[in-house]
């Protein structure tokens, strides 16, 4: 006989979500391998879900509405569940965040957080030991929906070239995330500068800080040490972050010498390189 685990739907949104999953189901008649077949996954995960040890993506979500017709209860649920998987010092950055009408952010030694690729995220992510690392994963892919949101905030985004450079997750993943990072080019909304080597000391050495704006509300500046991050509205703080924000911006390449920089760096660092018995070809 299978051991069905006791959930207590009030005690987060993970396990509200897995209670709801296991009533609508079986009021569908459906065991687990019969929806896991509907909606092309395991009847393992299935029961992972229903149990609150694994984390339901997005995707997921909307599989799951299909097939049990419950008019978008899951996908309206997963973005809490998310949410709820950030720590929780972060949480209250990430509602300010999806509110800003304005971002913009320095980042000294990777690639901002809302540009990271999948792959790209679970190396950066991995390196504090997390218990649950898909879990926040899939927090972070999350987060970026504001990007393609039918009016996203306005970001300006300076990238130190040491986040070009250091290759987290090895080769492939840093082409594939510069690539991703080219490929907002494009885009309205979001301006990409690198702040080359050849600038030397700069206005803001001492780390990566990021400025909300709203409408509405007082403008934020965040920034974070080694345990938590921190939010502030202090006007002192807010005028200064300002102001080292636009030496930041006058010191970087311009937009399109960056897209530049981006490529060169793509190419010659993480490109295809000829093995131990080719060589190159002149």
């Amino acid at each position: 006989m299978v051991n069905i685990r006791s959930l207590d739907p009030s005690a987060s949104p993970l396990d509200y979500y897995g209670a709801e999953l296991r009533r609508l189901r079986e009021e569908a008649n459906l065991n687990q391998a019969q929806l896991g077949d509907i909606v092309f996954c395991t009847a393992s995960l299935i029961g992972q879900i229903e149990t609150a040890k694994k984390v339901p993506t997005r995707r997921f979500s909307e599989q799951l509405d299909a097939a049990l017709m419950t008019g978008g209860v899951f996908s309206r649920l997963v973005g809490l569940v998310l949410k709820s998987q950030l720590p929780n010092w972060f949480q209250p950055y990430a509602e300010m965040e999806a509110k800003a009408t304005y971002i913009s952010t320095y980042q000294s030694q990777m690639v901002y957080g809302l540009l990271q690729t999948e792959e790209y995220a679970r190396a950066v992510l991995a390196t504090g030991l997390p218990d649950d690392l898909e879990g926040l994963v899939a927090a972070r892919m999350e987060r970026q929906r504001i990007l393609s949101r039918e009016h996203p905030p306005m970001a300006w985004v300076v990238l130190d070239e040491a986040a070009l450079h250091r290759p987290i997750g090895g080769r492939e993943v840093m082409r594939n995330q510069l690539a991703h990072v080219l490929g907002f080019r494009a885009s309205r909304w979001l301006r990409i500068q690198v702040l080359p080597f050849a600038a030397g000391e700069h206005a803001s050495l001492i780390g990566s800080f990021t400025a909300m704006r709203f409408d509405g509300d007082p403008d934020i500046v965040y920034t974070e040490d080694l345990i938590a991050g921190h939010m502030t509205a202090n006007p002192d703080t807010v005028k200064e972050a300002a102001l080292r924000y636009a030496h930041l911006q006058a010191s970087a390449l311009s937009v399109e010498d960056s897209a530049e920089l981006i490529m060169r760096v793509m190419e010659e660092r993480y490109g295809d390189q000829p093995g131990p018995d080719q060589r190159a070809v002149a």
